[in-house]
């Protein structure tokens, strides 16, 4: 139950949290999936790279929703992202995140 709660659970509460809290959007598809639409503001960190981009994340001193296509990928960054001392969470698949903000 949890990881499902985690990867399906009530996103709303903490994707409101976390917009009040000032968090930004990280999109962890490909750039070419990120390309063909994504979300005004977002960074695209494809979640190959996250590792890499840890320090730079940190520096930005913000929380983190995660994105993807469907919240598979996002939830995985997100757990990435936590296990490394950053506030996240994951935001599900970008369009339906979209509708969210």
């Amino acid at each position: 139950m949890g990881l499902l709660n985690f990867l399906f659970g009530n996103k709303n509460n903490a994707i409101t949290e976390f917009k009040e809290k000032g968090a930004i959007i990280i999109d962890v598809r490909t750039p070419g999936e990120y390309q063909q639409g994504a979300i005004t503001g977002s960074k695209n960190i494809p979640l190959q790279t996250i590792n890499t981009k840890i320090d730079y994340i940190k520096k930005l001193n913000k929380p983190v929703i995660t994105c993807c296509a469907s919240g598979g990928r996002s939830a995985n960054a997100a757990k990435i992202l936590n296990t490394n001392n950053i506030e996240a969470t994951n935001g599900g698949g970008w369009k339906s995140l979209q509708g969210k903000l």
